[in-house]
């Protein structure tokens, strides 16, 4: 998890970094999660994979900001994704209930009473690519369960 979640990030980060600093231009941008922001029950090592590449995101931002390099981190709660239906399933088997009943339980800790789409994510991190003024930011997009 920690592979996969941080290490991965700060590899490709660090490989792309000088490119970006020569040319006075970059938009770093890691999909991190709102689990970076908040512990949750039975995620610990996910969580903690998140949180650190947060950090990583604001250390790099602050590092970089004067350079042209922007670095941000996208944070989405419950996505419409097959890594969501895998938690579902998850869910419905430690439960006992049905996936549509554990899919209903993902859907009612947003807000907006829905899955995120993967087109709201998208959007987001445009944002993010198009804004140089964004940076060091971790930006929620899960309709308002993590606010900050």
């Amino acid at each position: 998890m920690l592979d996969l979640n941080l290490t991965a990030p700060f590899r490709c980060i660090r490989c792309a970094v000088p490119g970006m600093v020569s040319r006075g231009w970059g938009r770093i941008v890691v999909v991190a999660s709102v689990a970076a922001k908040r512990g949750e029950p039975r995620i610990a090592a996910y969580s903690a994979s998140k949180h650190g590449v947060l950090g990583l995101v604001r250390s790099a931002a602050a590092e970089l900001a004067r350079t042209g390099v922007t670095v941000n981190a996208v944070c989405p709660g419950y996505v419409d994704t097959p890594m969501t239906d895998d938690s579902v399933a998850q869910i419905a088997a430690r439960t006992g209930r049905s996936l549509d009943e554990a899919r209903v339980l993902l859907e009612r800790q947003q807000p907006i009473r829905r899955l995120v789409s993967t087109d709201e994510v998208a959007q987001a991190v445009l944002l993010c690519v198009e804004n140089g003024a964004v940076n060091g930011q971790g930006i929620n997009v899960d309709g308002g369960a993590v606010q900050s």
